[in-house]
């Protein structure tokens, strides 16, 4: 015991002064703090809930919110931006009504993701144009685009639509097997390849920098002569597009089209947003934090589900008051002294 004492004391003593005195940037910590209450939550869980702590558990939160992780991933690049889109809830509808209708009518399973996904795209890019060159409240012109598209879910039919195509079906009850004899759906993967894609656009692209930076001081960005116009109206194409394919996603997941699908979900993308700690002024936040914002929320549900007592509307008091102490937090952290 006595010769590896001083051996140990080397060790750590030979690291780099700038690996003992690391601390994360700043930008990181509303992640760090997401995931810290994601870690806690879980363990409350495992403590209280038999077989909470399984593994297909967590893998379970993947499957049953893949469609809201796409859907917070296009809301974060809006809010980034200092913008808002309280659309996405009724396009996820309005996709999920173009796939089942277009599905019944015969169309090939290929030519019906393109309409969907050209539909989702071509409303934001109506949205993002109005925004910008009319300068109107991104609030009021995605109210109205939220209206528009829920009013034409009832014009394709005001009753539920079942899916039946093959390809729509084998897709939804499909399984990836994962080590362990757990298992995860191709809609998990697609989820997943849309976080890395958007991580990599924010942080690797000019569009991504100019995003922040528009986010940031929009003046300021057009001082430097950086693209505005084209970043501004480009986010909502690309919420309009996560919002298709959410919507496709969610078909897959019901195997259904219905009017009523994804009532208040713009709500529930816009939590997990801001619970993963992307500022609603814009210019800070990060795609991984609305993607455990989403874990967070889906905890809350598998909370209810294990109880089997408490009433579902808990989801809603808990994600308002987690909604409420992370605004607040924001606001203490980005208040400037007089």
């Amino acid at each position: 015991m006595s010769v590896q004492a001083p051996v140990i004391k080397d060790l750590g003593s030979s690291l780099p002064e700038s690996v003992r005195r690391y601390t994360p940037p700043p930008r990181f910590y509303p992640v760090i703090a997401t995931f810290a209450l994601f870690v806690g939550m879980f363990g409350a869980g495992t403590i209280r809930y038999e077989g909470f702590s399984s593994p297909q558990v967590i893998l379970n939160l993947f499957v049953d919110n893949a469609f809201l992780i796409v859907l917070a991933v296009g809301m974060t690049f809006v809010i980034l931006t200092g913008g808002i889109d309280l659309s996405v809830g009724s396009v996820v509808a309005l996709s999920t009504m173009i796939a089942a209708s277009t599905l019944r009518a015969g169309w090939p399973a290929p030519l019906t993701i393109i309409a969907v996904l050209l539909t989702g795209s071509v409303l934001g890019l109506l949205m993002g144009l109005v925004i910008h060159y009319f300068e109107i409240q991104p609030f009021i012109v995605t109210l109205a685009g939220m209206f528009l598209a829920r009013g034409l879910c009832y014009l394709i039919s005001v009753e539920s639509i079942p899916i039946k195509n093959e390809t729509f079906t084998s897709f939804a009850m499909g399984t990836i097997e994962v080590p362990g004899g757990h298992f995860i759906t191709p809609a998990v993967v697609i989820s997943l390849v849309v976080l890395v894609i958007a991580a990599w656009a924010l942080h690797m692209t000019r569009f991504g920098r100019t995003v922040y930076a528009v986010g940031g001081s929009e003046q300021s960005a057009l001082l430097m002569g950086l693209a505005v116009a084209r970043t501004k109206v480009g986010v909502y194409v690309i919420s309009g597009f996560c919002s298709s394919l959410a919507g496709l996603l969610f078909s897959l997941y019901m195997l259904s089209g219905y009017s009523l699908h994804a009532v208040g979900m713009e709500l529930d993308a816009i939590a997990a947003v801001v619970i993963g700690g992307t500022l609603l002024t814009g210019g800070s936040g990060l795609v991984l934090g609305s993607a455990l914002g989403v874990l967070v929320l889906g905890t809350i549900q598998t909370f209810i589900s294990f109880d089997g007592n408490l009433s579902s509307w808990w989801t809603k008091i808990t994600i308002g008051v987690l909604l409420l102490v992370f605004v607040m937090i924001q606001r203490i952290f980005t208040r400037r002294p007089a």
